[in-house]
């Protein structure tokens, strides 16, 4: 039987995800967007918020996100 290891070795990036909606959901769009190329996210962690105003009213919500991802021994 083999025995899975957790990685001891963590690499974080920052990446920006954008949504009409919601900052929340600029945030899930980031994780969704990095989970299509990176394995082994293991946590997140939102820098910040911004946004784009037009009219009075915020129409693109951005949030800046770290992503930490397990490296793997192959």
């Amino acid at each position: 039987m083999t025995e899975e290891r957790l990685s001891s070795v963590a690499k974080v990036i920052e990446i920006v995800g954008v949504s009409n909606e919601s900052w929340e959901d600029a945030a899930k769009n980031a994780v969704k967007e990095a989970s299509k190329t990176i394995e082994n996210i293991t946590g997140v962690e939102i820098d910040s918020y911004t946004g784009n105003v037009r009219d009075g009213e915020v129409k693109e919500f951005k949030a800046v996100v770290k992503i930490a991802f397990g490296l793997t021994n192959r």
